[in-house]
């Protein structure tokens, strides 16, 4: 049975109000439907965690979210995804301006390698047009600052970003991603490829980062899930089988499958 979000879009609950959210998403490659109609919400500065076993749809469902599951020939999607209550999918709506308001990081770090640090963080002002340094250069000290970046690179700013470390190169792609000031950020597993301490790096930022960005998070690691997120969803064969409160989730499931999958007996 595929579980369903009831969501409040105006927050009368006292929550705060839904940034993004699914309604019977279905995603497809050709004939194969790899999502089963997924409904489920995101809330103004939280952090929701997609967690579930390997091919169980989570990166799917995320790339569904800023229209990068339509860059992959054949793959189609149906249902509806909401930003603010508009439609992402709804006609003449541009995938690209779409992609600026709903920011990606991906599991790898992958800085432009000819660009320098400031010149990664700066990319997308610089190809919506914006060119002048004294706009550019609060835009790129603020990003980097709220990456937790800037006392490490402030005065190297035209090294090659490419030179940092592996969890300098991902806090700087946060950077970059948050530069363009996106309501939404979506991360698809950010610290897999990461040492542990770049990965606790990373989740202290992501606690600091929900303060002024919604977060949706693919994660495999459910103690990290448990440590950052204040919603959890797992997933399972392209189903959502539940999702909740991370507390209640993780101490309570409502479904045997999810008590399972926590304590380690699949996946």
């Amino acid at each position: 049975m595929i579980a369903a979000v009831v969501t409040d879009q105006e927050g009368t609950d006292g929550r705060t109000p839904v940034e993004l959210e699914t309604r019977r998403l279905e995603a497809y490659f050709g004939a194969h439907r790899a999502l089963h109609g997924i409904s489920l919400a995101a809330r103004k500065n939280e952090l929701l965690a997609l967690i579930g076993p390997s091919g169980c749809g989570k990166s799917t469902f995320i790339r569904c979210l800023n229209r990068l599951h339509e860059e992959t020939p054949g793959a189609t999607t149906r249902g509806e995804v909401l930003l603010e209550g508009e439609p992402i999918y709804g006609k003449g709506v541009d995938p690209v301006q779409i992609r600026r308001r709903i920011g990606m990081v991906f599991q790898r770090p992958n800085p432009f390698p000819t660009l320098s640090i400031y010149e990664n963080v700066a990319s997308g002002l610089m190809l919506a047009g914006t060119r002048r340094r004294s706009l550019l250069d609060p835009v790129v000290e603020k990003s980097l600052r709220q990456a937790a970046l800037w006392d490490e690179v402030k005065d190297q700013l035209d090294r090659p970003g490419t030179r940092l470390s592996g969890g300098q190169q991902q806090r700087l792609c946060i950077a970059r991603a948050l530069a363009v000031n996106p309501p939404v950020l979506l991360m698809d597993e950010p610290t897999s490829a990461l040492d542990p301490v770049s990965t606790a790096r990373i989740e202290e930022l992501l606690v600091e980062l929900k303060r002024s960005v919604t977060v949706v998070m693919v994660t495999h690691n459910m103690q990290q899930a448990a440590r950052v997120s204040d919603q959890t969803a797992f997933f399972l064969m392209g189903e959502m089988v539940e999702s909740g409160a991370t507390d209640q989730l993780f101490t309570n499931p409502r479904d045997s499958r999810t008590e399972q999958y926590i304590t380690g007996r699949f996946g």
